[in-house]
């Protein structure tokens, strides 16, 4: 079938290294494959908060696509910008791409919140669909008046990755993987690990220290009070080579988060075969969690932001090498059946097709 020319409208510069620019590299990536011609606009990365300036780009970037394009706007930006949407959703096809709810992002103060989730709202109502990228999105959305069959699930695939070798001698390696955010748990995961006896581990913490940086100087600060600044690493944002290497070294995936659409470090960490101790927020437990068919569950999952179960989770692991390696043997079947980008790209081609 003959496809479409496609716009897709992002906030900031694509090759930023986290999960929704991952996610939607790899989906843009995955249907030129398929031959659709994509034209991609990066607006400035002032997004959910944009500027005057950041604004009137948005509208002279939607204003100059021809009539009757089928158009994919990143939520960061589109659900930031309801008057321009509103404006041109009479000409273009409009589809929402929705990672998490803007109102739903982890530290926003009421007020900032309930104008987040008004702005989204007229957003997604002028939408022709809305895609999410994990199926507990689609409860979420009700709230905001987008019935069941206006919205799409597309969740992310997994890139195919070798299984870990892991320490070799020495202290245990723990890693986690994410943006240094309020959301993201590092300083409940840092207070977990406090508590803990074992003492003969290390934490690798790979992500961007530059996205929140009250978060990331709170952190530090933790550290420091804490004695652990020499057990934990801070790395920044890592190439791919360089977050390879932090995989293959790796004994234990580690995430705090208290909040996911589905959980992508997560479904990356099995792809290594990594044991997991993360939240049961998302989809990660379905990731996790053994789904009845013999296989052994991956790690440990505990509610997000308890730090006394994350703290026990942990003990539990580091202090049992014969129970880290039963839950790599259930990393290792789960990344049997972990969804790969190709389906993940045949959902959303479908879905754009259902729009045109």
């Amino acid at each position: 079938m003959k496809t479409r020319p496609l716009t897709v409208i992002v906030p900031g510069r694509l090759e930023t290294r986290t999960g929704g620019y991952e996610y939607d590299r790899r989906i843009i990536a995955g249907l030129r494959g398929q031959g659709w011609p994509i034209d991609v606009h990066e607006l400035e990365g002032t997004f959910p908060y944009p500027t005057e300036a950041a604004r009137k780009r948005a509208a002279d970037v939607l204003a100059a696509i021809p009539d009757g394009t089928l158009v994919l706007i990143d939520g960061l930006a589109g659900g930031s910008l309801p008057a321009e949407v509103e404006h041109e959703a009479s000409r273009l096809k409009i589809v929402a791409l929705v990672h998490l709810p803007l109102a739903a992002e982890i530290g926003l103060d009421r007020e900032t919140a309930g104008l987040l989730e008004v702005r989204e709202r007229r957003s997604l109502a002028a939408a022709a669909l809305v895609v999410v990228t994990g199926t507990t999105t689609v409860d979420a959305l009700a709230r905001y008046g987008v019935v069941r069959g206006r919205i799409a699930v597309v969740e992310p695939g997994t890139r195919p990755a070798p299984l870990s070798r892991g320490s070799t001698g020495g202290p245990l390696q723990l890693l986690s993987v994410a943006a240094i955010t309020a959301g993201k748990g590092h300083e409940i995961l840092v207070r977990a690990l406090e508590a803990i006896p074992q003492r003969d581990w290390r934490l690798t913490c790979a992500g961007s220290v530059d996205r929140d940086p009250s978060t990331a100087e709170r952190l530090r600060r933790q550290l420091r009070a804490s004695g652990l600044q020499d057990r934990v690493l801070l790395t920044g944002e890592l190439d791919g080579d360089a977050l390879e290497l932090c995989y293959d070294s790796a004994d234990v995936f580690v995430l705090a988060t208290l909040h996911e659409t589905y959980g992508m470090a997560v479904a990356e960490a099995l792809a290594h075969g990594l044991p997991v101790v993360s939240t049961t927020t998302g989809a990660i437990p379905e990731l996790v969690g053994a789904p009845g068919n013999g296989e052994r569950p991956a790690g440990l999952l505990v509610p997000p932001g308890d730090r006394e179960a994350m703290t026990a989770a942990l003990s539990m692991l580091i202090g049992d090498p014969r129970m880290r390696a039963q839950f790599a043997e259930g990393a290792r079947q789960v990344r049997d059946r972990l969804p790969t980008w190709d389906e993940a790209v045949g959902k959303m081609s479908a879905a754009l097709r259902h729009v045109v």
